[in-house]
């Protein structure tokens, strides 16, 4: 017997209907213990997450708009619940308190965790758990970073105290007592420093998704499930615009071991995602697996620089990250030889100054030539121990020979774990689907 944290997106949590397969998936498994959960999300399609219409009231009061009838309809969707769950638990008294400090003009991070304040007050009573409030166990220094040790204390002293326990997700506080949000992944952080703090041996993040698919299924029909992925696949995933968790959502759990569960609120059945320190290489089918998944993204620029010589000229890639850096651009990748280098940035990033950069590159660096590919696309064909297994390269290049792809450049890393190729942004699915058809039967 051991311990789980489940935390539910805001489509589990959404209703009364989602919350009662919630509870019926809490009660199946007595080591589901502590339970992280979102504001409500969305019902049906047009509907609104309440968190956005929280934001909304803040937005009116800030303009000196009214705002009473948006806030009565957060107030009349949590009530109906409180109903329909049959539950008691005061509601209108909280109710009553946000609305006095509605009209002091509270932070916007007040307002907007008050979704997942009231949503988890509502859960502890219908599961019958205690209601545990992260306000003063999510810390955060004065200028908003999470003190990751003294949260992960405060967590543990307070959770030995209740044997089962429900924790809004999303928010914390500063020194100061004023509630603290996250930017972005708040609820997955959130139950990734509970499962970090009680040691947990598994978090499960229940949501409206089987786990994660080997590729987009907007490009790829029926692409298989992934139904094991370690920590550093999904992060170069994750990088090359996979939908999938981010870093800030799995590092918690990831430093403490803690194997993470994508499981769905509507198919509880299905195994979903397991994401793992390692894959099992005992196990047969991760030893015949060579591909995890492919993601890529369009529009990016690539700079090809060439120089004689440029191998014995000191300090040439640190003058190009520094001209980057005036300029205040990222570099994705900088996949180089013995006389070129080549930088590939984001067009989004490059904005309007890819001329600008290009003259700085000129008068700085003296290469011999540049030449300038835009509208590519890059592709990452992600997996484990790919380079210490014959013909990966070969199969990948063939696939796309046949899919008539002209690939326009190469980066394998010494990771073993990717090789990303830039395309033409207009044969990116094209591609996307030829690598995965090579790949995708295998198993």
């Amino acid at each position: 017997m051991g311990i789980k944290v489940a935390k539910f997106g805001g489509s589990s949590v959404a209703d009364g209907i989602q919350l009662t397969k919630t509870r019926q998936i809490i009660e199946q498994d007595p080591d589901r213990r502590y339970v992280v959960v979102s504001a409500p999300g969305k019902r049906f399609e047009g509907d609104n997450k309440i968190t956005d219409l929280l934001y909304l009231c803040k937005t009116h009061i800030d303009h000196n708009l009214p705002y009473d009838q948006i806030f009565q309809v957060v107030a009349d969707r949590f009530m109906a619940v409180e109903v329909n769950l049959g539950v008691d638990v005061d509601l209108l008294t909280h109710l009553d308190t946000i609305r006095d400090n509605l009209r002091r003009n509270p932070s916007t991070d007040y307002i907007a965790s008050r979704g997942e304040f009231l949503n988890a007050i509502l859960v502890a009573a219908f599961l019958g758990f205690d209601f545990v409030d992260t306000a003063p166990l999510i810390k955060f220094d004065s200028r908003g970073k999470l003190l990751m040790e003294e949260t992960d204390e405060a967590l543990r002293d307070e959770l030995a105290k209740h044997e089962r326990a429900v924790l809004p997700g999303f928010y914390g506080s500063t020194p100061d007592g004023k509630i603290k949000t996250f930017s972005r992944g708040g609820s997955d952080i959130t139950g990734a420093l509970v499962a970090r703090a009680i040691k947990a041996d598994v978090y499960e993040n229940w949501t409206d998704v089987s786990g994660f698919l080997m590729a987009d299924p907007r490009i790829v029909k029926n692409p298989k499930q992934i139904k094991t992925i370690s920590y550093k696949e999904l992060r170069e995933l994750s990088y090359m615009g996979a939908g999938v968790l981010h870093e800030d959502a799995i590092y918690p759990a990831r430093m403490a071991n803690v194997p993470i569960n994508i499981k769905n609120t509507n198919d509880p059945a299905d195994h979903g995602t397991m994401i793992v320190g390692e894959a099992d290489f005992d196990d047969p089918a991760e030893k015949s697996r060579i591909v995890t998944g492919i993601a890529g993204s369009k529009d990016f620029t690539v700079v090809a620089l060439y120089k004689n010589m440029m191998s014995s000229e000191r300090g040439f890639v640190r003058r190009i990250l520094g001209i980057l850096d005036d300029y205040n651009i990222n570099f994705e990748h900088l996949p180089s030889g013995i006389d070129t280098v080549s930088v590939v940035m984001s067009n989004k990033d490059i904005g309007d100054r890819l001329d600008d950069v290009l003259d700085e590159f000129r008068s700085r660096l003296r290469p011999d030539s540049i030449d300038v590919l835009e509208d590519i696309a890059l592709i990452a064909t992600v997996g484990r121990r790919m380079s210490l297994r014959s013909g990966v390269a070969a199969r990948l290049f063939t696939a796309l020979a046949e899919a008539k792809v002209n690939i326009r450049m190469i980066d394998q890393g010494s990771s073993e774990m990717n090789i990303i190729v830039g395309v033409e942004n207009k044969d990116f699915e094209k591609a996307v689907r030829a690598i995965y058809s090579a790949f995708s039967e295998e198993e």
